[in-house]
């Protein structure tokens, strides 16, 4: 067997990896051994390459991929998990950035007039993706790291604006195919930026889980057309196995916010999204029930069901060990306990599955939103940590709130809910929750670590 069929059959093998990975990652119990199996492919494929007669500027190769391992590590090691929405936007921007630089490159030292039609437009398709891409992770990185407001943002004109931009894309598109010239390309490449910041400034709220996931797609389509630029198989089936299941997954969670995935982008166009209570947003003088953490201790210490419904703000206070170990204790006094988890809790697609795996929660007591809504009603006390959206009754009860329509944790259901929360502020998509207000709801103000510890020891007492 020649070299050339060695790294042919390599590459296979690392695609195969790659399909084998995703398939694993699709569960808890297996994600761990999908992650390995995922990175042994692109170690495979990274070798093969390094292999190719062909090859060269190998010491260009060897700094870049160092300046990456020097930022990337620490940075993979060091975030916190409050921060990890913001990293994978951060190296899903990142991903489609390059792919855009690579198909560039490539138009830019290939001989004038030497591509073909279809050539230009696999250049062309990665350079607009990738833009895309690139500067719509940007913003969403920016509204989840709180540089800018994560409120939907709109203007006048917004909508003839995008198509605008959209349709002078086009048409640049296709006069870079019929005469490609590098300014035609530079320019496209421009208007691919402004409409990837033009189309994620309007998505706010809830929906930025569904963002993120869809730019991911994205990239991955970007990286696809990459690999046909370069005549790389390995970067097509990766791009494409990306592309792929990103799609796959922004359709699953729309499907679970109950709304369709173009109200979900454009929704908020034309319109300003602003907090106002009941019907309108606005909690006015409205008085609430709170508790200390002694009285919420004994009501659920003789419960004899309990279910715990996290959020973000379980992440902000990292306050999973915590919720892990209020858990075992009333499991060992034999209440029954489990975890409701929403699809869209957080801000990334398995953000809450991954904080309480973190804390060596077992995987049965993970039961997804379909699973825990029938359970609410017989439950004694719902203990909701730092969620908010995700179990707002004006998602079923308010037309026009910009939840409405999402599919939400029967939290109201409950006998008793409990609030962990540090203060009355909205949740993300800054709307206040009726539930808050209802007789049979006690607020226990303060650090959602801080509070679930105080329940902890208040319980150990009893």
């Amino acid at each position: 067997m020649n070299l050339d069929t060695g790294i042919r059959l390599a590459y296979l093998i690392a695609a195969v990896c790659f399909i084998l990975a995703l398939k694993a990652l699709s569960g808890p119990k297996t994600a761990r051994a999908g992650n390995l199996i995922g990175a042994a492919g692109m170690a495979l494929a990274i070798g093969m390459t390094f292999a190719t007669p062909s090859l060269s500027r190998f010491g260009l190769m060897v700094g870049a991929m160092a300046i990456g391992v020097v930022i990337g590590l620490p940075a993979a090691r060091l975030v916190k998990m409050t921060a990890m929405p913001q990293m994978v936007a951060a190296f899903n921007g990142v991903g489609g950035g390059a792919a855009a630089l690579i198909a560039l490159a490539e138009f830019v030292k290939a001989t004038p007039g030497s591509l073909a039609v279809y050539q230009v437009v696999e250049v062309l398709f990665g350079i607009v993706v990738g833009s895309v891409s690139f500067a719509g992770s940007a913003v969403a990185f920016a509204k989840l790291q709180e540089l800018m407001t994560g409120r939907p943002i709109t203007y006048p004109g917004q909508q003839v604006l995008n198509g605008v931009v959209a349709t002078g894309i086009l048409g640049l598109a296709i006069a870079a195919c019929l005469s490609p010239h590098n300014w035609l390309i530079a320019v496209i490449g421009i208007l691919g930026l402004l409409f990837g910041i033009a189309f994620v400034l309007p998505i706010g709220g809830a929906d930025v889980p569904v963002l993120i996931s869809l730019l991911n797609s994205f990239t991955g389509l970007a990286v696809a057309a990459s690999g046909f630029v370069l005549h790389s198989v390995v970067l097509v089936v990766a791009g494409t196995l990306v592309g792929a299941s990103g799609t796959l997954l922004t359709r699953m969670m729309s499907a679970a916010m109950g709304r369709s995935l173009p109200n979900i982008l454009f929704s908020a166009f034309g319109s300003v999204i602003t907090a106002t209570a009941g019907a309108d947003g606005t909690s006015g003088d409205r008085g609430v029930r709170s508790a200390t953490a002694e009285d919420v201790a004994v009501l659920l210490a003789y419960s004899q069901k309990v279910i715990i419904v996290p959020g973000y703000g379980l992440a902000v206070a990292q306050a999973q060990h915590s919720a892990r170990e209020l858990a075992d204790l009333l499991q060992a006094r034999g209440v029954e306990v489990f975890y409701a988890i929403h699809p869209v809790a957080g801000r990334m697609p398995g953000h809450m599955n991954v904080l309480l795996a973190e804390a060596n929660v077992p995987y049965d007591e993970l039961k997804e939103m379909d699973e825990a809504n029938p359970e609410f009603q017989s439950a004694d006390v719902a203990l909701v940590v730092g969620a908010n959206d995700v179990v707002n009754p004006a998602a079923k009860n308010s037309p026009g709130s910009p939840i409405y329509g999402m599919p939400i944790l029967a939290v109201d259901e409950a006998r008793n809910i409990v609030f962990l929360k540090r203060s009355m502020r909205p949740g993300f998509a800054g709307i206040d929750n009726e539930l808050l207000f209802d007789p049979k709801t006690t607020l226990l103000f303060g650090d959602a670590k801080d509070s679930l510890t105080k329940l902890v020891a208040a319980i150990k007492a009893l």
